[in-house]
């Protein structure tokens, strides 16, 4: 009853609202027909195009200058500089012709905005500005197309070369493993079929009758050598992942029931990077917002967060399910010595089975 009571008062309050709002309307002088823009309309909308213009000027200003840092430092690939250039270059016409079209279209809006007893100019066709719109994009866009075609082709050509470092990179929801050739530089033959052998032990599935296989070392940890070429060779246990190095501005998905390839050469080994005044900056940045996490989580009897120390990373750049954002391998990339001195300390396959 008290329900139906307050629904009821309900429904009688708004029948009342809607009624005074009918008498407040017929009160007011007949005005024009709201329905049609007016001159006053027209301007009122020119004035607000005209200042959406400076409003976008000055965000995207103010992003450049609030947000440019948290952008990639410089690449630690040789192949890196080719990949920046490209994306630099297209962002570039991309931002001028953005900025010329959207300028044009905002301050017409807001100097020809309608007035009463106003025609606008009209041209049924005009072969020269046509002409001009068509053939700009088209010798722009050939360029870009061409440019990036050649740098592709530079970035993806991958040739035997018998010095390169030869890594296999398994994906699995939701881990990374890398298994190195060893000394025999030729990676075992593998097969999802294999994972259990061996009591699990055998992380990638390696075909234990294959002798290739015997010497190679698998790790959950990435270590590469500077000026040395890396050839990756990748596979998927489950779904699509997608090996991403963002640093080194190498991207390739792993495909179940296929061997995708990508390589490169890095010339920046983890401690050279660590000096990077870019990294540096980004690094205080962080160390600084993790202070201020820390104090609460003190004040609440937690532990402190631990100072951020960077490392080059091998993230999963596909949706891969639940725990995609926890997919993610350290990468170090260390000298000869260094890298040597690392790799005498794994086991091999062999080693691992027996």
């Amino acid at each position: 009853m008290t329900i139906a009571l307050s629904l009821t008062i309900l429904v009688l309050i708004g029948i009342s609202v809607w009624q005074i709002a009918k008498i407040f309307e017929l009160s007011q002088s007949k005005k024009e027909n709201t329905q049609v823009a007016n001159d006053n309309d027209n301007r009122y909308n020119g004035q607000l195009m005209f200042a959406f213009l400076l409003f976008i000027y000055g965000i995207t200003l103010y992003s450049f200058w609030k947000w440019g840092d948290v952008l990639l430092p410089e690449a630690a690939s040789e192949h890196g500089s080719e990949y920046d250039n490209l994306m630099w270059i297209s962002f570039a016409i991309i931002f001028f012709v953005q900025t010329i079209t959207q300028a044009l279209l905002h301050y017409f809006s807001y100097k020809y905005h309608g007035k009463k007893g106003q025609k606008a100019l009209f041209y049924a066709d005009n072969d020269r500005l046509e002409a001009i719109w068509t053939i700009i994009p088209v010798i722009t866009l050939a360029g870009l197309i061409l440019y990036g075609l050649y740098t592709w082709t530079d970035i993806m050509s991958v040739e035997e070369n018998e010095d390169a470092l030869v890594v296999e990179l398994y994906a699995q929801q939701f881990n990374w493993k890398a298994r190195y050739a060893g000394d025999d530089g030729v990676l075992g033959d593998a097969n999802v079929r294999f994972l259990q052998d061996f009591d699990g032990r055998n992380l990638v599935g390696i075909d234990a009758t294959d002798p290739n296989g015997l010497d190679d070392v698998i790790v959950q940890e990435l270590h590469l050598l500077v000026g040395r070429e890396v050839i990756f060779k990748m596979r998927s246990q489950d779904v699509l992942h997608s090996a991403y190095m963002p640093f080194f501005r190498a991207q390739m998905n792993c495909v179940p029931g296929m061997i995708t390839e990508f390589a490169f050469t890095p010339n920046k080994t983890t401690d050279e990077m660590r000096l990077d005044p870019d990294v540096v900056a980004k690094v205080k940045k962080i160390n600084k917002i993790r202070a201020e996490n820390s104090k609460a989580l003190v004040a609440n009897g937690e532990e402190a967060l631990e100072p951020y120390v960077f490392d080059y990373l091998l993230l999963c750049n596909k949706i891969c399910g639940a725990s995609h954002y926890n997919m993610q391998m350290k990468i170090v990339v260390d000298t000869p010595e260094e890298f040597e001195k690392w790799m005498a300390d794994q086991q091999t396959f062999a080693q691992v089975i027996q």
